[in-house]
């Protein structure tokens, strides 16, 4: 059993069980959306392996029991960098977000991870480098929060569940988002839960008065001409009736098909950039803004946004159409990726990409492309027959490289984080790799940790430390001597 999620309307369980009993039979299982405010549940069935980064295929990273392994023929590699910190208690972890509480002396910084067990709450004001367990939410079996939203402002965290929780399959589990209030570390208490069409990863827009949730693979019910699930929209004005919005958008994300979008970034600029199958696409969100492919100016929203730039990236440069997550570096970010002097402030996007082939050579890469000659739409307009592509500027991959091992084909980018112009990049079990991006065309990797039995999902720059979120290992905490 899983736990029932807690919302303002109360439904008995015997009334929701046969809810979901009418729903599951009619076939009817979020073929289309709910209108805002629509709140459902359903019962889940049998595990199975997830659908992401291949194109066909399972996702051998998100797997559940996927852990770290060891070999007798392979050791620890370090290089620039010193682990300081370990919280092994975190193991199953999958995203960090820091949260500060206070002013001046009485300042406190929570770090909060996301992960099977839920939501945990560690403060790291006294010794950074010993976080100490203040708090938790706990969802035994829970998936999997991948990219934790946080409201800074209302101290709100947002986790989405994938349909894979509890148990569920993306055909017969239920997707959505929990509303958790985190004003209180040591009490972080559950406000709403809003079943939702989609739920692999949920983001902020505008001010996180909005969320976009998207993913993962689609459920049977769901449009058969469908590659996966695009993003719905719920308006968290009021976080405690999250309302949802009833059509999806980033549709026809896939040179017109409508795919899986995995994840967004939101740029310094306010620009959200959605990552998936068939590229990165940007939106404006607020504001009067013309729209290229409509042809006319108009009002972004989040629920109908303005079509920005983006596109595919050009099959001849990477190992697959699965884009993960990205960061355009701009405004107060600019200085943080490509030299703007050169490759132009605005004009370049940074990319992981997810995918898991035969060989660690086939993996997904950290991938540069440039954004200069999309910005009329053609990443809207792309088809099969008459493609437009990015230009791929720089790709960097792991295998073979210093520090790798050479016994795992586990070798995919996944999600890094910046400071400095220094990229810190996830590589699963090839660990975390520090890299210079200053030189799209000549990428250097210039520190490296990669412990024997790593599953690092993701790394985080915080103060003078690097926290690393490993799914075998919990939190590494690093001190960087590069």
């Amino acid at each position: 059993m899983f736990p029932r999620p807690r919302t303002r309307r109360v439904f008995s369980g015997s009334v929701a069980g046969a809810a979901a009993a009418v729903l599951l039979a009619a076939g009817t299982a979020w073929a289309c959306p709910p209108d805002p405010g629509a709140t459902q549940t359903k019962t889940a069935g049998a595990a199975q392996a997830a659908g992401e980064g291949r194109d066909l295929g399972s996702h051998a990273g998100h797997g559940p029991g996927e852990v770290g392994k060891t070999s007798t023929q392979v050791s620890d590699a370090i290089k620039g960098v010193e682990r300081v910190g370990n919280v092994p208690d975190a193991k199953e972890g999958t995203s960090l977000v820091f949260m500060d509480y206070g002013k001046g002396r009485h300042k406190r910084t929570i770090m909060f991870i996301s992960g099977r067990f839920g939501l945990k709450a560690y403060d790291v004001s006294a010794d950074p480098r010993s976080p100490k367990l203040v708090g938790s939410f706990d969802l035994p079996g829970f998936w999997q929060g991948e990219d934790t939203e946080a409201d800074h402002k209302r101290k709100i965290i947002y986790l989405s569940r994938d349909p894979r929780a509890f148990g569920g399959t993306t055909n017969t589990g239920e997707s959505g988002v929990y509303v958790v209030d985190v004003s209180k570390p040591e009490s972080l208490k559950q406000i709403a839960y809003q079943v939702l069409p989609a739920g692999h990863t949920t983001s902020c827009v505008n001010d996180c008065q909005y969320l976009w949730t998207g993913g993962p693979a689609k459920a049977d019910s769901q449009p058969a001409d469908w590659g996966g699930r695009p993003v719905w929209v719920t308006d968290v004005r009021d976080p405690r009736k999250p309302k949802v919005f009833k059509d999806p958008i980033d549709t026809g994300r896939n040179d017109g098909k409508t795919d899986y979008t995995h994840d967004i970034q939101v740029d310094s600029t306010g620009i959200a950039w959605a990552s998936g199958r068939g590229g990165v696409r940007g939106y404006h969100t607020s504001g009067w803004r013309y729209d290229p492919v409509l042809k006319k100016i108009r009002k972004a929203v989040p629920w109908n946004p303005v079509p920005y730039a983006g596109g595919g990236l050009d099959e001849a440069t990477v190992n697959s159409s699965f884009m993960h997550n990205s960061f355009r570096p701009v405004g107060r970010t600019a200085d943080q990726g490509p030299d703007p002097r050169k490759w132009g402030r605005g004009q370049t996007i940074v990319i992981t990409e997810e995918t898991f082939n035969e060989g660690c050579a086939a993996d997904g890469l950290l991938v540069i492309a440039s954004l200069k000659g999309s910005y009329g739409g053609q990443g809207w307009r792309s088809t099969p027959e008459n493609k437009f592509r990015l230009k791929t500027l720089g790709t960097w991959g792991v295998a073979g490289k210093e520090g790798s091992r050479p016994d795992t084909d586990d070798c995919s980018a996944h999600y890094f984080d910046v400071k400095n112009g220094i990229l810190a990049q996830a590589f699963y079990t090839q660990g975390t790799r520090f890299l210079d991006v200053r030189d799209p065309t000549n990428i250097k990797q210039i520190a490296y940790y990669r412990p024997d039995d790593a599953r690092t999902w993701a790394a985080y720059y915080h103060g003078d430390y690097i926290y690393v979120v490993d799914h075998a290992r919990g939190i590494d905490v690093l001190k960087a001597n590069f």
